[in-house]
């Protein structure tokens, strides 16, 4: 079935070289991105990276200090909120506790004048599009988290806003409540069409919904790419290591050759891996937990750890144990394994990432 709601397209939305600072601190560091039409980009880093002032300053609720904004060649970034015309899911949801959810969803409609029936037939539509149906007359203390997280949702698209903004929409809810929101966020993305700009800490999140993801970190765009990108290439060891990459070695370079390294550990172990960045003398090679195999025999790319802690996950193992040299090492097999045991991994080639 197709929905009424759709958001009113744009080809382009362009962030130019966005400035935000407060005080001396700068918090968003000369951003440059653009934003298609349709698209879903998740704008991915830890706490103070920058990305809900990012989300902030497109919202219109932070005024820039240095750069535009333009949304199809016209400029955006001196208009105020209401103007823009987005719409925006917080973490808290922001709901009036004294309106119903068919009020709060209408909320926005009433206040733009829109005509009773007109109103009444997209609330009815929202609360279809996120099942609400029958919690439609109940208050917002009277719904859980995830169903107040829903009206939240049904009160930005029923505006038919051009963009929605979401600042980490999902982290109050718990785990498989936040899988089942996730699920339904991107349905309602693809069902309707919108273009979506979501802010989150969560890199599992982040692959999930996005179609490209911006790496921050201390208010400078990292890397800008397709979630398989970010994921199997990343740039530098702090995108690496925000995107599962725990295993960080400290090691020499031995030798280079194309887009290969060779490196070895302090106590001998040899590694050969790709090459990320222009390398010197020292090295880090990442690898993730999931990317080792438990081997019996010596061969290339092979190293000898000494299983220190494990916990059971299910079909996996997630296995903490320490190098010779002392270093620890991450590792999920399905092996079993047990503290104490001292163990043989293998990686392949190409799962190492050498960095400067």
């Amino acid at each position: 079935m197709t929905s009424h709601i759709s958001g009113q397209r744009f080809a382009e939305l362009h962030l130019d070289h966005v400035q935000r600072a407060f005080g001396d601190t700068v918090a968003l560091k000369g951003m440059d991105l653009t934003i298609k039409g349709g698209e879903f980009v998740a704008l991915l880093g830890p706490s103070g990276c920058g990305k809900s002032t990012a989300l902030n300053c497109l919202a219109g609720l932070l005024p820039l200090t240095g750069g535009r904004i333009t949304l199809d060649g016209k400029r955006i970034d001196d208009l105020p909120p209401e103007k823009r015309g987005f719409g925006m899911v917080f973490q808290n949801y922001a709901l009036f506790p004294h309106m119903s959810v068919r009020r709060n969803i209408g909320f926005g409609l009433s206040m733009r004048k829109t005509p009773k029936a007109e109103l009444k037939r997209r609330v009815d539509e929202a609360v279809r599009l996120v099942q609400l149906e029958e919690h439609q007359h109940k208050f917002p203390a009277q719904l859980s988290g995830g169903q107040q997280q829903r009206v939240a949702i049904a009160r930005a698209i029923v505006l038919e806003p051009p963009l929605v903004l979401m600042d980490e929409p999902l982290s109050n809810l718990d785990a498989a409540l936040r899988l089942e929101m996730r699920t339904e966020i991107r349905r309602l993305h693809q069902s309707l069409g919108l273009t979506t700009v979501y802010v989150t800490h969560d890199q599992e999140e982040a692959l999930a919904l996005a179609d490209r993801l911006v790496v921050l970190r201390l208010g400078e765009v990292q890397q800008v790419g397709s979630p398989e990108e970010v994921y199997a290439h990343p740039v530098n060891q702090y995108v690496a290591g925000f995107m599962g990459y725990r295993n960080m070695i400290p090691v020499d370079v031995t030798s280079q050759e194309g887009e290969h390294a060779t490196v070895h550990t302090d106590d001998g172990i040899k590694l050969v891996g790709v090459k990320r960045e222009e390398l010197t003398g020292q090295a880090v090679a990442a690898v993730r937990p999931e990317d080792f195999t438990v081997v019996s025999e010596v061969g290339e790319n092979t190293l000898e750890a000494v299983v220190e802690i494990v916990e059971y996950h299910g079909r996996e193992q997630a296995v903490e144990a320490r190098l010779r040299n002392g270093s620890p090492l991450h590792i999920r097999t399905n092996s079993r394994l047990a503290p104490g045991d001292t163990i043989r991994l293998k990686v392949p080639v190409e799962r190492v990432l050498v960095f400067s």
